[in-house]
């Protein structure tokens, strides 16, 4: 019902920046959940990034100030600017979207800070 891909990943050296896209088709109607979520080697998923249907945006403390997360409704897409890039920001990138109990991600995109 929902498809979503991300792109816009890579290597990148520290104080770098990347962009990050999540693509979406299918069921995009009404109020929904969107975020960036990661997970590094050996850790937990954590949640880098929140979007509502009302425009509402949080963070996670890690990247609060360094990281903003947007979209383009005309586009069916999310993005994720990340600024000032550090090594423990590598990771594998994941695209979410809850349309209100229906859960839905994307494949990933890898992230790699490494001078």
């Amino acid at each position: 019902q929902v498809q979503l891909v991300e792109s816009g990943g890579g290597l990148v050296q520290p104080g770098g920046s990347l962009r990050l896209s999540c693509a979406a088709s299918g069921r995009l109607f009404g109020i929904y959940t969107m975020g960036w979520h990661r997970q590094a080697p050996g850790k937990e998923r954590e949640t880098v990034a929140t979007i509502t249907s009302g425009g509402t945006t949080g963070y996670a403390d890690s990247v609060q100030g360094r990281f903003t997360i947007s979209r383009d409704s005309a586009k069916n897409t999310m993005y994720l600017q990340m600024n000032s890039l550090k090594p423990e920001d590598t990771a594998v990138y994941y695209c979410r979207r809850d349309n209100g109990g229906e859960v839905y991600w994307g494949q990933g995109t890898q992230v790699t800070v490494s001078s």
